[in-house]
């Protein structure tokens, strides 16, 4: 066996640094939070090159003494925290003591500091931790650190890193968080020498929403509030027709940290449960207050995760904030009530004078007080909703009554078609004026196979859903959606699949986030053979100027998103990663369940189906199901 022995102290202090500092991203963090704790009130956050090249954060705090400027950059040098007792109720972001010794273990970093009084500060420099020089300067009052050449003297750590763009996008990422952590502080990001953010720092949480997400944003949020003696939750979520495709949106924050939780996750879309498309989530923005003693922050080395002593009490705090938001009845909407980043409001001043009153006595709903009774919350009344029955009443009282109540349609003998009269048909049926949805797809149903297996006879539809077919003396039930995400399936993943694409007049905006909008960047010749232009507007936002002319407009983002998805995970094939996102595509580009359908185009999908060319959609689920005669006579009492 080797003899065990110790390691020099610069290895084991880049070994620490690996934990803490995973990318230019994990720097700005930690030096943010320090000039946090520091007491600051302005901080300004600059990158060049993504921040591998050069980071420099800059607060008006409290600043560092001349004996102490040396000793911050030693591992477990803190000033936050004494004893072990204090382990027990941390109140500060930063309190390790490795941030600053890990990141000077692998960069150059230069300090200029002054304490609030002192005559003059001092500079430090620094490279791979060790002292290059330390003189008094005049400086004003505050921190300003300066990181070069992140992992100048790591390269292995080097090749790990993504793309400039891709690195800057995961700062950008960070800041806001951090800038929405807390309120009071005014945060500057300047990136390559443009300011990309700035809030306002007036202690408003909507100012600061709107200031960094946006006015759209912004004005599909709703106030969610609720209390108790152990938690106390507050904050926005999203009303239900602005959610996203994506959880990118969900930011939670735990006595002013900005945390990652699947558990409140789960609670706050627990609240829209049933209320929600498949692949839709809310948005949020929570702040969650707990006594410091009932949550472990020193769980994970980037202090990303954290523990509570009651996960139960803090879920049901985010799960009935959440719930009296979306939930109340009360659906006045007074724009002028949310502030602009100078103090107006979210919704903003040119909606100042807009309200929008929904009369409750059309919807005859009443308040979901018993679902809060003995739940032990306050929960508070919603500021926004869009919930409106009237249509959907008007439409019931406008349905003739012989429509609800005639019998099922004899049918006729028109209706009795063969496979062979329907192939050779398919093109007028699918191209006539009545059928227009079909006639702008680059529809694979255009060229089924020739070879279709016997006659049938089209029955209708069941549901808007199942095309119901008769079939060599049996019924065949088959799924339209299903059968039709499978061809449009089969025909991507062919070798010479060329995508047929639209121009957009006008380029549908998309707001993804700072992550996904730089995958969607990275991959824009991926994106390109799938027959999308994805381009750049702004840090988080994409233009997309053409799309696969299969594809609503409606649902571009929901596919850009769950392809967003595919592209960022690790650990399956090339192959299987593609055929991920054809699937996404095809469901998308699939006739819909629940809407009506031409009867040219039920007969061409169950030709393609009764011929056997498919017979499972791409996600593995069977097309077509069959009753036998002898079934329905049995259960008739026939036989």
């Amino acid at each position: 066996m080797p003899k065990i022995q110790r390691l020099e102290q610069h290895v084991a202090d880049m070994i620490a640094a690996g934990e803490v500092v995973e990318r230019p991203a994990s720097v700005v963090k930690e030096l943010m939070e320090n000039s946090i704790d520091a007491g600051a009130k302005v901080i300004t956050v600059e990158i060049n090159a993504g921040g591998m090249q050069y980071i420099r954060v800059t607060d008006d705090g409290c600043g560092i003494s001349p004996d102490d400027a040396k000793t911050a950059f030693l591992r477990h040098a803190t000033s936050k925290l004494q004893d072990a007792a204090g382990l027990e109720a941390i109140g500060t972001l930063g309190f390790r003591g490795e941030a600053l010794a890990a990141i000077a273990a692998i960069s150059r970093i230069e300090l200029l500091t002054r304490e609030r009084g002192a005559s003059e500060g001092v500079s430090l420099r620094l490279e791979a931790g060790e002292t290059v020089d330390m003189s008094p300067v005049g400086a004003p009052e505050g921190t300003t650190i300066i990181v070069r050449d992140l992992f100048f003297n790591t390269p292995a750590r080097m090749k790990f890193m993504k793309s400039d763009r891709a690195e800057g996008s995961g700062v950008a990422s960070i800041v806001l968080r951090c800038a929405m952590s807390h309120p009071e502080v005014s945060v500057r990001f300047i990136r390559d020498g443009k300011t990309v953010s700035h809030t306002p720092g007036d202690s408003r949480i909507d100012s600061c929403i709107y200031s960094l997400l946006g006015r759209e944003f912004a004005e599909g949020l709703v106030h969610a509030a609720s209390s108790d003696e152990a938690v106390s939750v507050e904050g926005y979520v999203s009303i239900k027709s602005a959610v996203r495709g994506n959880r990118g949106y969900q930011f939670f924050f735990v006595n002013g940290r900005p945390i990652r939780s699947t558990m409140l996750q789960a609670a706050l879309e627990q609240a829209y449960a049933n209320t929600l498309p498949s692949g839709r989530y809310p948005s949020c923005v929570l702040y969650i207050t707990i006594k410091p003693g009932s949550v472990d922050v020193n769980v994970h080395p980037a202090k990303l995760d954290v523990k509570f002593v009651s996960d139960k009490q803090v879920f049901d705090g985010v799960y009935y904030a959440a719930l009296g938001a979306v939930d109340n009845s009360q659906f006045t909407i007074h724009n002028s009530q949310l502030g602009t980043s100078s103090g107006e409001g979210i919704a903003g001043q040119a909606n100042s004078n807009s309200q929008f009153t929904i009369n409750n006595a059309q919807l005859d709903i009443s308040l979901a007080e018993s679902r809060e009774q003995g739940s032990g919350h306050n929960t508070s009344k919603s500021a926004f909703q869009t919930m409106n029955t009237g249509e959907f009443k008007r439409m019931y009282d406008n349905t003739p009554s012989e429509t609800l109540n005639s019998p099922l349609s004899t049918l006729n003998s028109q209706n009795t078609l063969n496979s062979q009269s329907i192939l050779n048909s398919q093109f007028s049926i699918l191209n006539s004026p009545n059928d227009s949805q079909l006639s702008s797809l680059n529809s694979p149903l255009s060229t089924p196979s020739s070879e279709a297996g016997g006659g049938f006879r089209l029955i209708g539809e069941a549901m808007n859903t199942y095309i119901l077919v008769e079939h060599l003396g049996n019924v065949l039930f088959i799924d339209k959606h299903a059968a039709h995400e499978r061809i449009h399936f089969d025909a991507m993943k062919a070798a010479e699949f060329e995508p047929m694409s639209q121009a957009l007049i006008t380029p549908v905006i998309c707001r993804f986030g700072f992550d996904d909008t730089s995958c969607l960047l990275e991959n824009a010749e991926v994106l390109d053979k799938l027959g999308f232009t994805v381009e750049s507007l702004g840090e988080d936002s994409a233009a997309i100027r053409r799309i696969p002319s299969e594809i609503d407009i409606a649902d571009v983002e929901s596919v850009l998103s769950e392809v967003c998805e595919e592209l960022k995970r690790g650990g399956i094939t090339e192959p299987a990663r593609r055929d991920n996102i054809l699937r996404s595509i095809a469901c998308k580009a699939a006739i819909k369940s629940g809407k009506a359908s031409e009867a040219g185009e039920l007969a061409a999908l169950a030709a393609r189906v009764i011929s056997g060319e498919i017979t499972h959609c791409p996600h593995g689920r069977p097309l077509a199901f069959e009753i036998t005669k002898a079934t329905l006579d049995r259960n008739f009492k026939r036989i």
